[in-house]
């Protein structure tokens, strides 16, 4: 009876982690005892013991999928990594590392030789190769070519030439064309004929003898029309194709706006060259998304959890330096009205409302700007419509939070004219969180930079040195 090899939910995903973390620690207490014992044959012993626990380890490793094993590498300390990966079965090696995030991997990839790493490509299809080969050595990229068939080298090649997050960098080349002259009877004679279909596979390519694109023909078409029907009666010609030069991002839109499996790619004359499936369009957007919210906490790629603290530091210090430039300039700012604080008090414990207000309602407006370029919903024709309407939000906003910290401030202090700077300061300084919230991201774009990238680390100090000039400023004029 064939085994089944189930897909673990996260529960269950934990349960693994744990059961490795286990075996691991048992196996280490366990050697520690019998290196310690003194016995006839004692290095057999050892041995016998270090391969029996190793070999339960391996058992339950080959029990798994691979993204559920890349799941595990990813929260193991480097040393328990290199150990569990030296016990996954050669032929699972290419799967797993496309699985693993780019940091593990290449933490898995320097533990490799040439000739393992080979072997592991070798396993793959070329459009899995083309998103492994980046991170491989040149010669072991160039060893893996040697190795291809004439067609895979061309697909390889053409799979490589396109920047990263085009459809022609996610595309795959495994897909089923069929002529519109034929009957649906011998399309399914030819299906037949295959050992399987290609993955996701929810519609076939109807080609002419170009291979040009001519429509769809949808696999519940085939189930149930009359046989003797031809494939041109039957198939659908308004398709959603793709350009090769496309944006990633607008591939991803399509799929979910039209609820895509699959979508052939078509080059400039038509004539079909890959597809895209709904599989890749998902690890496309995770990692979008990922790549996202490390930028906007100034992170510059995904960090190793494990990683040794030289790499993390060099991760993580470019924004950190911004922000201690930034903060050495709010603290100047507070330099400027010493003289007003010493003679109120009362604003040093006041000011970091304002700032902090401002800068939560200026992530707020990044967050949606950055959403919305990435959606493309943004424009030249709407852009001055966006911003009126955030200076709209910010004002309102201003006012309503601006007359509650200032009634705080009135009935903490007992002071009218302070609690009407507070508000004036409130509302000014959520104005400057707005303006600075769509120009920072808009701006990033147009010089075709991620506008996700340290927008959140900007935007903060912005607020914060602006928040503290407006209120004490304010303080200063009207009430000292």
């Amino acid at each position: 009876m064939a085994e089944t090899q189930e897909i673990r939910p996260q529960d269950d995903l934990q349960e693994h982690l744990l059961k490795v973390l286990h075996l691991l620690e048992k196996q280490r207490l366990v050697e520690q005892l019998v290196h310690k014992q003194a016995m006839p044959r004692h290095d057999l012993v050892e041995s016998l013991v270090h391969k029996q626990h190793l070999a339960e380890l391996q058992k339950f490793l080959d029990e798994l999928h691979p993204a559920d094993v890349a799941y595990i590498l990813e929260a193991l300390p480097l040393e328990d990594r290199l150990q569990v990966w030296n016990l996954v079965k050669a032929e699972r090696d290419g799967e797993i590392l496309l699985e693993v995030s780019d940091a593990v991997r290449e933490s898995l990839i320097r533990a490799m030789d040439s000739q393992e790493l080979v072997a592991a490509a070798e396993q793959l299809d070329t459009d899995e190769i083309a998103d492994l080969a980046p991170d491989l050595p040149e010669e072991v990229v160039a060893d893996v070519f040697k190795r291809l068939s004439a067609e895979e080298r061309e697909e390889l090649r053409a799979a490589l030439s396109y920047p990263e997050g085009t459809v022609g960098a996610l595309m795959d080349f495994e897909m089923v064309t069929i002529r519109e002259d034929v009957t649906l009877e011998v399309v399914l004679r030819y299906l037949r004929l295959l050992d399987e279909l290609p993955d996701h596979t929810d519609t076939l390519f109807v080609v002419d003898r170009q291979g040009r694109l001519r429509g769809i023909l949808p696999l519940n078409k085939i189930l149930v029309t009359d046989p003797e029907t031809e494939v041109g009666q039957v198939m659908e010609t308004e398709v959603v194709s793709f350009n090769p030069e496309d944006r990633g991002q607008e591939a991803a839109q399509a799929f979910e706006r039209y609820d895509l499996i699959t979508a052939p790619v078509v080059d400039a004359n038509g004539k079909v060259i890959g597809r895209l499936t709904v599989d890749a369009m998902v690890d496309f957007i995770r990692e979008k998304s990922e790549s996202e919210v490390l930028g906007l906490a100034g992170l510059k790629e995904q960090e190793d959890i494990f990683a040794p603290i030289w790499e993390s530091l060099k991760n993580r210090w470019t924004w950190l330096a911004v922000n201690l430039i930034t903060a050495f300039i709010a603290s100047r700012v507070i330099g400027v009205f010493e003289e007003s604080i010493e003679k109120l008090v009362a604003l040093a414990a006041l000011m970091p409302i304002i700032a902090g207000i401002g800068g939560n309602s200026g992530n707020q407006t990044i967050t949606m700007i950055v959403r919305a370029l990435a959606l493309g919903q943004i424009n030249a024709a709407n852009a001055k419509k966006l911003f009126a309407k955030e200076i709209g939000v910010s004002v309102l906003n201003g006012l309503v939070w601006g007359g509650v910290v200032g009634l705080f401030a009135f009935f903490i202090y007992h002071n009218v004219s302070l609690g009407l700077v507070m508000t004036g300061a409130m509302v000014l300084n959520l104005l400057l969180a707005a303006l600075a919230g769509v120009v920072i991201p808009l701006t990033m774009h147009k010089l075709g930079r991620d506008p996700a990238v340290g927008s959140s680390v900007m935007i903060t100090a912005l607020t914060d040195s602006g928040g503290f000039f407006i209120f004490l400023g304010l303080a200063t004029v009207f009430l000292l």
